[in-house]
């Protein structure tokens, strides 16, 4: 099998993404990267040797020789760069979410259908052995239909990887239950088998926003941002972005097309950093602790009880095979990628309801900003959903 040519536009934080697709000799090699930061292209200089590195994403865009582009740039900017690749003819994989707002997601998608360019979202919690397990759960009937689904996500190292560089800032992420949150309402979207439709959210900036510790415009992030045992409390966190206007504390309700009420709880004081899932269907119960290698999935589901700790069932959360990145996910969704981009066909990941995600998202921000105010979540187009249904074919195909 020939190795895929990947190019690469933006080699930051999920720079990890391109590392894990880059398999010379095993299916693809990493053959061009594009990102405006020096140290940036240094890096991926000496991480794919022979590999073109320039600052212009339009060198990776029109290169003729490469196969697929990997999309790993700030949110903001993924429309341009998504569409400009699909234009070219070029399959996409683009970091979720998709974008910051409901329009910017509908123009990638009308793109793709009007291109017949396929296009990939790299939603990789669909690979995360602790969803796949209560997914499969769920699908053998273990707690019957399900109702209700409360997501409690706590974020204990949020100080460092939101509120130190550009996801601080709304004009770059909308904000926290958009940038933050579409993982989990893509999954719990997942769970439940329908798409939100309307929301209700309330929130704050309750942890940094009276921090006074910030960089001054323009001052590169300190090289300790990150410590996996430091920077505890909260308020001892310094360097922080100059600006500071997303919400750290956010509560959101959510009702699904399908009947379905959930909700989803994000903090940042939390000392833990982890997500919790209980799903409640009309014959039972099921909840994470832990989501990853070591935690279980238990399941209550034979009958009426006080509180009582053991389950009627527990199942242990595996080993991936590779456990990098995301307990195994990014490997695996790659995987999916390079099949999506030689095959085609329906991919575990949707484009659609990568979408539906930032929709909700979007619109819990708006109603949190405006005292908690529901608001209805946008639609798409029906033919839009039914492309991408058919695995990105035309009727006609």
């Amino acid at each position: 099998m020939t190795d895929l040519r990947i190019g690469v536009i933006g080699y930051g934080m999920r720079g990890t993404i391109a590392r894990t697709a880059h398999r010379p000799g095993r299916g693809a090699v990493v053959a061009a990267v594009a990102d405006p930061d020096p140290r940036a292209r240094e890096a991926a200089a000496a991480a794919f040797p022979g590999a073109l590195v320039s600052a212009d994403h339009r060198k990776v865009i029109e290169a003729p020789d490469l196969d697929a582009v990997l999309v790993l740039t700030p949110d903001h900017t993924h429309a341009d760069l998504a569409c400009a690749a699909l234009l070219a003819g070029k399959p996409a994989f683009v970091e979720k979410p998709l974008d910051i707002t409901v329009e910017r997601c509908d123009e990638i998608l009308q793109t793709a259908r009007e291109t017949g360019t396929r296009l990939y979202v790299g939603h990789n919690m669909r690979h995360m052995p602790v969803v796949r397990m209560m997914r499969d759960l769920i699908g053998r009937g273990a707690i019957g239909t399900v109702k209700t689904v409360w997501v409690r996500h706590f974020v204990g190292y949020g100080g460092d990887w939101y509120f130190k560089d550009w996801h601080a800032e709304r004009q770059y992420t909308t904000g926290l239950l958009l940038q933050k949150a579409a993982h989990d309402i893509d999954v719990l979207h997942w769970l439940s088998g329908g798409y939100t439709r309307d929301v209700q959210a309330m929130g704050d900036l309750m942890v940094y926003g009276d921090n006074p510790h910030r960089r001054a415009p323009g001052e590169p992030k300190t090289e300790d941002w990150y410590t996996e045992d430091g920077h505890w409390p909260p308020h001892t966190q310094r360097a922080l972005n100059p600006v500071i206007d997303i919400e750290d504390v956010s509560l959101l309700n959510m009702r699904l097309d399908n009947g379905v009420l959930a909700s989803y709880q994000q903090c940042h004081f939390t000392p833990d950093y982890w997500r919790n899932y209980t799903v409640i269907g009309d014959a039972g119960r099921l909840e994470n602790f832990g989501d990853g290698p070591g935690g279980q999935v238990k399941v209550w589901n034979s009958r009426r009880s006080e509180y009582r700790a053991e389950p009627d069932e527990t199942y242990d959360i595996p080993k991936p095979e590779d456990d990098q990145g995301h307990a195994g996910a990014d490997p695996l969704i790659i995987d999916e990628f390079l099949r999506f981009v030689r095959d085609g066909g329906v991919t575990d990941t949707s484009p659609v309801a990568a979408r539906m995600a930032v929709a909700a998202g979007y619109q819990a921000t708006a109603s949190l900003r405006a005292g908690g105010t529901p608001r209805e979540v946008p639609r798409l187009d029906p033919d839009l959903v039914a492309y991408f249904e058919r695995g990105q074919r035309h009727v006609a195909d």
